[in-house]
């Protein structure tokens, strides 16, 4: 009895822990952020530039890095979530056996290229084929980023789309294609509307992945801190902001405090896609 109580404490203490990780990072930056909201104050903040260096007026609006970010991340989830629930079907659904082991661990083998790797390729690849195709003096915009984002986010709905269409319980189908539905009918009619929280769920973490998204964006977006909705200009988003300039501001300065300020709006977005798709795999058993 006595073992069983170590263990349960145990237990219990290492997945606090975690918990406890995430209650101090919140700590920490809402510690180092909020003397900003005091001095300048937090108007400041919703500015329309971003120009945190400058012998005039320094300006710490947030206004065009959260427009990059929301941009890229419109763009990247418009190319990645047709061709990710598309594969997904394909893989679950109509490949053979053979093709399904080849096909699953070279997707999955993707997600575990580092960024900066994949960073190279959008600026040596996907940069030039952009500026060719459109005509541009330069490829470095929100559309190349976009592609490279939506190409890291694939693996990620697709593996997490695949298991919720393999979940789906076979007595469906085959009741469906008795019947008399066709293989593609069954599929589109009851296959994925069984398996559609799990793959919203899955759209969601891929969100997440593409907002979180630092090193690539910053090699391939331009940096252009300027409010813009067309794909073919440059921006620059909250993550590359903190990446280029955290390295050199000033400790406890505004334009530190006001880099931590972006850094809590990242974390309370990215928490709460993955609260929300953890909500929904719990809700349809697809998570413990």
């Amino acid at each position: 009895m006595r073992i069983d109580k170590f263990m349960r404490m145990l237990l219990i203490g290492t997945a606090s822990i975690s918990i406890l990780i995430v209650a101090l990072i919140f700590l920490f930056l809402g510690k180092e952020a909020m003397p900003f909201a005091f001095d300048p104050g937090i108007g400041k903040l919703f500015d329309s530039a971003w120009v945190p260096v400058s012998f005039q007026e320094e300006r710490f609006g947030l206004y065009p890095l959260v427009v990059g970010s929301s941009l890229v991340t419109l763009l990247a989830m418009l190319l990645s979530i047709p061709l990710s629930v598309v594969g997904a079907i394909y893989i679950s659904e109509v490949a053979k056996p053979v093709e399904r082991e080849f096909l699953k661990p070279f997707i999955e083998i993707l997600a575990s290229i580092p960024s900066v790797v994949l960073g190279f390729f959008g600026l040596l690849v996907l940069a030039p084929l952009v500026k060719e195709t459109f005509g541009l003096n330069s490829g470095l915009n929100a559309l190349t980023a976009s592609l490279l984002l939506a190409l890291m986010a694939l693996p990620t709905i697709i593996t997490i789309s695949e298991d919720a269409l393999a979940s789906v319980p076979q007595s469906f189908k085959q009741a469906s294609l008795a019947l008399g539905a066709s293989e593609l009918q069954t599929i589109f009619r009851v296959t994925v509307p069984a398996a559609l929280p799990g793959i919203i769920a899955a759209i969601m973490l891929g969100i997440g992945r593409v907002i979180g998204e630092t090193m690539a964006v910053l090699m391939v977006s331009g940096n252009s801190a300027i409010i813009s909705l067309f794909p073919l200009d440059p921006i620059r988003t909250m993550t590359a902001t903190i990446a280029a300039e955290m390295g050199e501001v000033p400790f406890g300065s505004h334009h530190y405090q006001a880099l931590f300020w972006i850094g809590l709006m990242l974390l309370f977005v990215t928490f709460l896609l993955n609260a929300f798709s953890r909500v929904v795999l719990k809700k349809y058993g697809m998570s413990q």
